[in-house]
């Protein structure tokens, strides 16, 4: 007797199977994370006292919150694939900051739980390995007008949120409320990270046309700067190579854009910067960290050139990493 086989019933048996892949941490290739304090008190703009660090799946900012309040762990949202680890400093700065791992596991779940700032010396899975300062860090966002960064010191609210799942994981930030120069808008952000992957997709979202939106890569001493865009292509990368980590030793930075979403390139202060065309409809760039520690790592500059390229070509192919 043969059985047939409904829509109904093949719905089932794919939605089925989809939901048996849970995501466990132990097998994970990718994990994102926020963890704060919640039983302790603001004391001005310091957060005092609480006992241990929850992970959750959202947090809404507090009014109080600023650079060192010591109220989220690492000081905000971290990602990270079995390659690497990043995380963004939730405030002000809204900076993005590299981990650099010499394990394939998941590291994020122990960083600074033992001493807050720890994961700045360096550990059995590695450390930070950037130092952004008062840069951008690498492929977070900005506004740059008037020859001036100007940050995220004005904004009504903040909210995050992590998602894991099998193939991925993600970071999801809103900004309601962002105030600078004379504009008051609302931002969207998301960063996407895979296995085995160096490179964080970001999708960007503004909720008005404003000039100045601007992603880049914070400068280091000792470094080369390295760029491709060639004419009828619709992908190029903008990238510095040498010893510019905190060991210090060798590591490079790239963001892939697509060309037709950027206004100008700008060499500032402190950064490499990519303006981008005033937009209301979404943008997606790609942004990496290439440390030689890491597992299988890139350890010279003819190496980045050569995976950067791989990637441009996949990118102006394919349209998407």
């Amino acid at each position: 007797m043969k059985t047939k086989i409904t829509i109904a019933t093949l719905f089932l048996l794919v939605f089925s199977t989809v939901n048996a892949q849970k995501y466990d941490i132990k097998t994970a290739k990718t994990y994102a994370e926020i963890s704060a304090k919640t039983d302790g008190k603001w004391e001005n703009r310091k957060y005092i006292g609480g006992t241990v660090f929850k992970n959750v799946n959202q947090l809404k900012l507090s009014p109080e919150h600023t650079d060192h309040s010591f109220d989220i762990r690492y000081e905000g949202p971290g990602w990270e694939s079995n390659k690497v680890g990043y995380r963004l400093y939730l405030d002000w700065r809204n900076a993005i900051d590299i981990f650099g791992k010499k394990t394939e596991a998941i590291i994020l779940p122990e960083v600074g739980q033992d001493n807050f700032d720890s994961y700045h010396e360096m550990s059995d899975w590695g450390s930070d390995i950037l130092k952004a300062g008062k840069g951008i860090g690498i492929g977070s966002i900005d506004r740059y007008l008037d020859n001036k960064k100007l940050h995220f010191y004005e904004v009504d609210s903040t909210i995050a949120n992590v998602e894991n799942k099998v193939k991925q994981s993600s970071v999801k930030i809103r900004y309601y409320g962002w105030k600078t120069a004379s504009d008051k808008i609302d931002f969207t952000s998301e960063l996407i990270i895979k296995p085995d992957q160096l490179y964080t997709e970001h999708k960007i979202k503004a909720s008005k046309e404003i000039k100045g939106i601007c992603t880049g890569i914070v400068k280091q001493k000792n470094t080369e700067l390295l760029k491709k865009e060639s004419k009828n292509k619709k992908w190029a990368y903008l990238a510095t190579y040498g010893i510019q980590s905190l060991v210090p030793d060798k590591l490079g930075m790239a963001i892939f854009y697509e060309t037709s979403t950027i206004e100008n390139a700008v060499d500032a202060e402190l950064d490499y910067l990519l303006v981008f065309k005033p937009a209301t409809k979404a943008i997606s760039f790609y942004f990496l960290g290439a440390w030689e520690q890491q597992p299988d790592g890139i350890k010279s500059q003819d190496e980045f050139v050569k995976y950067l390229n791989e990637k441009l070509e996949l990118l102006n192919k394919k349209g998407k990493l």
